[in-house]
C-alpha cells in the first residue's frame, strides 16, 4: 500500500502529513529544519530525500534535507554564494529536482544546482544577456520578498531544456541549460509603465501539463493566462473570474484542459474577495469558470494563499490541496467538488508540494 505524503512549508519549519491511498485521516509531523522559515519543500522521488529552502534572519540562506523521511535532518549552505559584495543573497526562494540534481532559485536573480544530493551548491547562472538586467540587482527594483527566481520548470524533451520565473520581471526560456535565455512574456498584460517590451512582468505561477508540454497556464498579477506553445505567447482567460490578481494555481495531471486557480483581491489585503474562500476550476482552457466552495468557509475567511501553496498529488483519482495564509490546509479527492481540513493551527504556510510512496 503506498503512503499519501504532504510536505508543507511554513514561516516555522517544515511539516509533514501522512495519509494512505484513500487519503481520510491525516498525521501531522514537525516542525523540522530548526522551525527555520522555509519557503518551498520538494520531495525528489528518484532519491527519496526531502528539500527545504530555508532563510534565517540570523544565519542566511540554505538547504535543508532528509533522507529517510523527515527522521533525520541535515542542512548546507556551501556554495550558496555570488561570491561578489555587490550581489546579495539571503534567500532561497524555490528548489526543483530533475535529472539527478537539484535547482535553487536564489533572489537577485540567480539558479544554484547539486549534483551532490545538497550538500554542496555551485552558481550555473546569474541570467545575464538581457539589456535590462543591471536593473534586477538594483535595490530599489527589489520586487517585496526578494524572491529572485522562486520557480524552475523542467521541459521533458531534454535537461538542457527549461524555464525559470524571475519575480517582477518574466518568464524565460533556455536550451542550452543556462547559458542563454530568451523571454516567454508575449501576450501578458502589466498596470505599470515597462522599459522594454519583452520584461517587466509579474508572473507569479506558472503551471506544465503532464500530458502537453505545449499546454502552459499561469496565474500572474494581472490576469490568468493560457500557452498552446510551451511559453511563446500567451491568451488571457481571466474573464469570468472575480479578479485578476492571485498566486497559487495548479493543473489536472491527466486532462491538459482542467486547471485550478485561486484569486485574491489585489489591493494590499491581498486576501478572499467578501471573505468567501473558493478554488476556481476550468474544464475548457479557459472559457467557462465554476466556483468551488463545498466544505470551505464562506465567511470571514480574510486569508491568502501563496505562490506554491497548490499541490496535486500522484494517484490516479488524484489529490487537490492548498495551504493559507493562516495555516489551514485543505484537500480533495473529487477534482474540488469537495473539501476536507486536514490541518487547522500550523503557522503561515509558503508552500505545498505532495509525494506518494511505499508503506
Amino acid at each position: 500500500m503506498a503512503k499519501t505524503i504532504v510536505l508543507v512549508g511554513t514561516r516555522k519549519g517544515a511539516f509533514l502529513l501522512e495519509s494512505d491511498e484513500a487519503r481520510r485521516d491525516w498525521q501531522v509531523r514537525g516542525p523540522f529544519c530548526e522551525s527555520w522559515p522555509i519557503y518551498h519543500a520538494i520531495y525528489d522521488s528518484t532519491t527519496g530525500t526531502i528539500y527545504a529552502a530555508a532563510a534565517s534572519e540570523w544565519h542566511g540562506a540554505s538547504v535543508w534535507r532528509s533522507t529517510e523521511l523527515g527522521a533525520t535532518w541535515q542542512q548546507s549552505s556551501e556554495g550558496l554564494s555570488y561570491g561578489d559584495e555587490k550581489l546579495k543573497l539571503s534567500k532561497v526562494s524555490g528548489l526543483t529536482a530533475t535529472d539527478g540534481r537539484i535547482f535553487a532559485g536564489a533572489e537577485n536573480p540567480g539558479i544554484f544546482e547539486s549534483r551532490a544530493g545538497g550538500a554542496t551548491w555551485s552558481l550555473l547562472s546569474t541570467m545575464d544577456g538581457h539589456p535590462a538586467r543591471d536593473s534586477w540587482t538594483d535595490p530599489e527594483n527589489q520586487p517585496p520578498g526578494h524572491l529572485g527566481v522562486p520557480a524552475i520548470l523542467q521541459h521533458p524533451d531534454g535537461a538542457d531544456h527549461w524555464l525559470a520565473i524571475v519575480q517582477g520581471v518574466g518568464i524565460f526560456e533556455t536550451t542550452d541549460d543556462g547559458k542563454t535565455f530568451a523571454p516567454r512574456n508575449r501576450g501578458l498584460r502589466t498596470d505599470w509603465p515597462r522599459e522594454h517590451d519583452d520584461v517587466g512582468f509579474c508572473c507569479h505561477k506558472v503551471v506544465m501539463s503532464p500530458q502537453d508540454p505545449n499546454r502552459l497556464f499561469q496565474q500572474n498579477h494581472v490576469g490568468t493566462h493560457r500557452s498552446d506553445d510551451g511559453g511563446k505567447s500567451w491568451t488571457e482567460i481571466t474573464e469570468g473570474l472575480p479578479t485578476d490578481f492571485g498566486f497559487a494555481c495548479a493543473i489536472h495531471p491527466h486532462d491538459r484542459d482542467t486547471f485550478f486557480t485561486t484569486v485574491l483581491d489585489g489591493m494590499h489585503g491581498r486576501t478572499m474577495p467578501g471573505g468567501k474562500l473558493a478554488v476556481w476550476r476550468t474544464r475548457d482552457a479557459g472559457a467557462s469558470w465554476e466556483r468551488l466552495s463545498n466544505g470551505l468557509p464562506q465567511q470571514d475567511a480574510y486569508l491568502g494563499i501563496l505562490r506554491e501553496g497548490m499541490a496535486t498529488d500522484a494517484h490516479n483519482e488524484f489529490g487537490l490541496y492548498f495551504g493559507t495564509s493562516t495555516g489551514q490546509l485543505f484537500a480533495s479527492t473529487n477534482e474540488g467538488d469537495s473539501w476536507t481540513e486536514i490541518a487547522s493551527y500550523l503557522p503561515s504556510i509558503t508552500s505545498v508540494e505532495t509525494a506518494v510512496v511505499d508503506a
